[in-house]
């Protein structure tokens, strides 16, 4: 039996009002149906991973085709402020739901 499945919460800034669009890795989310909206947080029913530092020596490999890129998740969220379009980028996720 499996434990409990991952999820990710990722708190909306302050500033952030709707209405607003959420994008994972630059592809749009629906609210429903990708992500559901508790309070002010956005929780994905999936692990989502943040950048991960490289060391030099990875780097090196990299660069010679060795080795690969880890995975990278982001969320970022396009608003209005003001009349004009801004975007709040590279979310950060919580540690923990509560």
């Amino acid at each position: 039996m499996s434990g409990p499945a991952a999820e990710s919460w990722f708190d909306l800034p302050p500033y952030v009002e709707e209405p607003y669009e959420v994008y994972v890795n630059g592809i749009p989310q629906k609210v429903g149906v990708d992500y559901r909206l508790v309070d002010r947080s956005l929780v994905f029913p999936k692990e989502m991973v943040a950048e991960v530092k490289m060391s030099p020596v990875q780097w090196f490999l990299v660069t010679f085709g060795i080795g690969s890129y880890r995975k990278h998740d982001t969320v970022d969220i396009i608003y209005e402020q003001d009349g004009r379009r801004l975007v709040a980028t590279g979310l950060r996720a919580r540690e923990t739901a509560a």
